[in-house]
């Protein structure tokens, strides 16, 4: 059977056979494989969910059906009209499944595509201003989802202590004989490590919440419309349990970057004040009536902890022989973990000004 005959084979077990159906790729998803779907009038979104990555499918799927419904009761208690395009619909299959499992293995999912909208791969401050809006939102809505916690699609994907247990365990095996040339920035970690471990040392003393987070907030995961406008946040993979502030930091760490994420010209890379205070101001306009003292205390230090946690990431990579993240050349690990310690050393020296504007913003 062909590629394309595979996917209408697999599209029929959630909107029945139609001859019509038309699919072609869309985006360029680094997990996920995406295909949009026109059916009777209709249109969605075909993914290939990685269950490398992802290895409860099941669990993974339950998260986003509690998630959306959640949010959907909130818009309509609003009294919102648009609802379908102001958060994500999973279409089940056929027989009541939120996936489909195919011959090979392959796991997919179906979701109604959102219509004139559009997300940005760049950000300003304006728009930095909405996304904190929008992900203080989505924090705030889900605040109070009733019943057990969200499954952990990712185990210990925020968590400093394991990420530094990994990082150990590489530096030990030495796997690609580089460590000589790096034990500077080995240092470097290590030095900071107790302090990076805060969060969960807080969590265990009660003092820290785990509430839903993103756990993925980059602006390119926010549909706004054709006005530039909030409709909703997707890409709901890595919705899970986890400390706000590592939401927060995300954001910063990849919006608020001055360079790029690999950039070998060091001089680019700096914090951009406007873009912090601008996504500081939206989130915590939707996000302070929720969060205790700890958590507003901590946001600035977010925004440390998560570039921190990327560049141990990166580094654990190049030390091991780079296994996890794709290269384009054989130092691209490297060039990554100095880039990300770079920003850190950046956001280290504007600190006190990023805590001043985070009390500012949260009225303290």
């Amino acid at each position: 059977m062909d590629e394309m005959n595979k996917l209408k084979e697999i599209v029929s077990q959630f909107i029945g056979d139609d001859a019509n159906t038309e699919i072609k790729p869309l985006g360029k998803g680094h997990i996920n494989d995406s295909y949009k779907v026109v059916s009777g009038g209709k249109e969605y979104v075909l993914q290939r969910i990685n269950h490398h990555i992802f290895k409860n499918v099941p669990e993974l799927q339950n998260n986003i059906h509690r998630v959306t419904g959640h949010i959907r009761e909130k818009l309509e208690a609003l009294g919102v009209t648009d609802i379908d395009r102001r958060v994500l619909t999973l279409i089940p299959t056929q027989e009541g499944a939120l996936y489909y499992q195919d011959n090979a293995g392959d796991y997919w999912r179906v979701m109604d595509f959102i219509k004139d909208s559009k997300s940005y791969d760049e950000i300003n401050p304006e728009l930095a201003y909405r996304a904190g809006m929008a992900f203080g939102d989505f924090q705030k809505m889900l605040a109070d989802l009733p019943g057990e916690p969200l499954f952990e699609t990712i185990p210990n994907f925020h968590n400093m202590e394991a990420r530094l247990k990994t990082f150990r365990e590489a530096v030990e095996a030495n796997k690609a004989g580089r460590l000589n040339q790096v034990a500077g920035l080995v240092k470097e970690i290590e030095d900071r490590a107790e302090e990076m471990c805060k969060a969960e040392k807080l969590h265990r003393e009660g003092k820290l919440p785990k509430r839903i987070n993103h756990c993925d907030t980059k602006v390119n995961n926010i549909l706004f419309d054709n006005d530039d406008q909030v409709l909703c946040v997707v890409d709901l993979d890595t919705v899970m349990p986890g400390y706000v502030l590592s939401d927060f930091g995300d954001f910063i760490r990849t919006g608020a970057n001055t360079g790029a994420e690999d950039d070998r010209n060091l001089d680019n890379i700096s914090v951009d004040l406007d873009i912090f205070e601008a996504y500081a101001k939206g989130y915590l306009k939707n996000a302070a009536s929720f969060l205790s003292d700890v958590e507003i205390e901590n946001l600035a230090f977010g925004a440390k902890l998560l570039t921190y946690m990327q560049t141990v990431r990166f580094f654990t990579d190049y030390i091991d022989g780079d296994t996890y993240y794709k290269i384009a050349y054989p130092e691209h690990n490297l060039v990554r973990t100095e880039a990300q310690f770079k920003l850190l050393q950046s956001l280290e020296e504007n600190f006190g000004e990023m805590q001043r504007i985070v009390k500012e913003a949260a009225g303290k």
